[in-house]
C-alpha cells in the first residue's frame, strides 16, 4: 500500500490535470470531507447497529462503502496538503492527546468521556 507521501503526487497531478486547484481552497476542500463523510454515512442509514459489520461485508455494500471511505479519505489528503499540514504528525500527536484525555483505566468500555 502506498504512503501518503507516495500518494500526495498522484493527487496534485490529478488535480491539476483537471485545473481544480482553483476551486480547491481550505473552506471547499473541509465542506467537501463534510460531504463525502455524509455520503459514507448515507451507506449506513436504517442499518441496525447490530447489524453494521455484516452490512459492512455484504460484498455489494461494500463496494459502495470502500468507495465512499476513498472519497473521505482523498478530500482529508488534499486539505491537509493545502494547508501544509503534515497528516501523519497530526494523527500522532492526537493520538498522544487522546491516551491523556482516555486513561485506560477510566475508559475501557465506557462509551462516555471520563470526568
Amino acid at each position: 500500500m502506498p504512503s501518503l507521501e507516495e500518494l500526495l503526487p498522484a493527487l496534485r497531478q490529478f488535480v491539476a490535470e483537471r485545473d481544480w486547484q482553483q476551486f480547491h481552497d481550505p473552506k471547499n476542500l473541509a465542506m467537501l470531507v463534510a460531504s463525502e463523510a455524509g455520503e459514507l454515512v448515507a451507506e449506513y442509514r436504517w442499518v441496525r447497529g447490530e447489524e453494521a459489520d455484516a452490512h459492512s461485508r455484504r460484498p455489494e455494500a461494500r463496494t459502495r462503502i470502500a468507495s465512499e471511505i476513498a472519497d473521505v479519505a482523498i478530500a482529508l489528503l488534499l486539505l491537509a496538503d493545502r494547508i501544509e499540514l503534515d497528516l501523519r504528525a497530526a494523527v500522532e500527536e492526537k493520538l498522544v492527546k487522546n491516551a491523556a484525555r482516555y486513561p485506560v483505566d477510566r475508559a475501557r468500555g465506557r462509551a462516555e468521556r471520563p470526568d
